[in-house]
């Protein structure tokens, strides 16, 4: 991951001591002419790289649900084994990670430390100045960054000028990992589209609602307050008509007392018959906390349905709601339409919360990136009880979409599941 290095360096630390053949030509290199880069190489321990890289990430996980659309990143200043400096981006237009782990420390602090980063330091001007600015003002003895930036503006820019002032800078420290964190950021500069997060809870048996629709409560109170805290960090909260219908959601984010949630997340309802009730308690409280329908494009060919849905139109937007009309020529598959819409804006992550039909028709455009299954112990044991995810499906086993890197965690008698789908890092 090193690029700058030669390979007989790049491939494996370890070897550069192992093996006899290496070593000899290692020890011909220094011999003849050793850049400070490898020099810095050879000094270097992988494993204590890998430890302080990992603080970094855990300090960027921080900032979470408050920098987006910008990464979220971490940074720690360490010399002789002890760290000395660090911080992360803690919100969106404010300093970022280096400049606040650098904030208070001396040149004599810093010039003999190594400086750890989970992305590439800026080097452009946007609404902070550029990190490697910051940087070359106190440079550190050595730089250790997790991956390359991909916004156009920086993209390999910021370690070219650092390397080009003289300072050793490793890359590719944890990068796996460091691309995980920031995958719904990878997304949106690479595909203009918000990270889709499919969340539905469910009884023992796999199902989302009697078949009268109740479903308040199928998950704990815990599973409840962990939905709260997905939807702080989130840009948008969708679901379909059917569900604003049955269950007149209110769609806010209830956090503990005195904490304030990151983010205040756009309700946005899927309506392409324009049904929400003027009385719905999304719509009544639209002034207070945004909502957004998405419906059809107006019908020509029936006078009368157009006029009612005019009607509608027309009172939805008086109290406050925005109203999206879906382009006739993708009415009939409007999902990427929506997304790159959301990505227009520059939203990050969205909670897709259903109900079983919007779900499904998610997962058969294959648009999920991620879910969050809420399991709870109960049976409902009916047979025509409504199925959380009601899509078309398919036909053959072999044919089921595989999630990644699968968690469970357990909240006071549910099972929590969540897994990753897509090629994002």
């Amino acid at each position: 991951m090193r690029e700058s290095l030669p390979k007989s360096l790049s491939r494996n630390k370890s070897a550069a001591y192992g093996d006899p053949n290496t070593q000899s030509s290692v020890r011909f290199r220094e011999r003849r002419s050793v850049t400070p880069m490898e020099k810095e190489f050879l000094r270097s321990d992988p494993t204590e790289d890998a430890r302080w890289m990992q603080a970094a990430l855990a300090l960027a996980e921080k900032g979470r649900g408050f920098v987006e659309p910008n990464p979220m990143v971490g940074c720690v200043l360490v010399r002789d084994g002890v760290q000395i400096g660090s911080g992360f981006h803690e919100k969106y237009g404010c300093p970022h990670a280096e400049v606040n782990a650098l904030a208070g420390l001396s040149a004599a602090d810093v010039r003999s430390a190594t400086l750890y980063v989970t992305l590439e330091p800026c080097n452009h001007f946007g609404k902070t100045p550029p990190c490697v600015d910051a940087i070359l003002r106190n440079p550190p003895h050595r730089i250790v960054v997790a991956m390359e930036d991909p916004f156009p503006e920086v993209a390999g820019k910021g370690i070219s000028r650092l390397r080009e002032s003289g300072i050793p800078v490793d890359l590719g420290i944890l990068e796996t990992e460091s691309r995980w964190l920031n995958a719904p950021y990878l997304k949106l500069i690479r595909e203009k589209k918000p990270w889709v997060i499919a969340k539905w809870a469910m009884t023992l048996d796999g199902a989302l609602a009697t078949e009268k629709g109740d479903s308040q409560w199928i998950s704990n109170e815990a599973s409840r307050a962990l939905v709260h805290r997905m939807r702080s960090g989130c840009d948008a909260i969708l679901i379909g008509s059917e569900t604003a219908l049955l269950d007149d959601p209110l769609l806010t984010t209830r956090l503990p007392s005195q904490e304030v949630p990151p983010r205040r997340a756009h309700r946005v309802v899927l309506d392409r018959r324009l049904r929400i009730a003027a009385d719905s308690r999304l719509v009544t409280t639209a002034r207070e906390w945004p909502v957004i329908v998405i419906t059809n494009p107006p019908d020509t060919a029936d006078r009368a349905s157009e006029n009612t849905r005019a009607t509608q139109l027309r009172r939805l937007l008086d109290l406050g709601v925005c109203v999206w009309t879906i382009p006739a020529e993708v009415s009939e598959a409007p999902l990427p339409w929506i997304l790159e819409e959301m990505g227009r804006l520059r939203w990050t992550n969205i909670l897709v919360e259903g109900g079983g039909r919007l779900l499904g028709s998610f997962w058969d455009a294959r648009l999920v990136d991620q879910f969050d299954c809420f399991i709870s112990p109960r049976i409902l044991g009916s047979g025509s009880s409504r199925r959380p995810i009601s899509g078309k499906g398919h036909e053959w086993m072999n044919q089921a979409c595989r999630a990644d890197r699968i968690q469970w965690e357990s909240l006071d008698g549910d099972l929590h599941c969540r897994g990753f789908i897509g090629p994002w890092i």
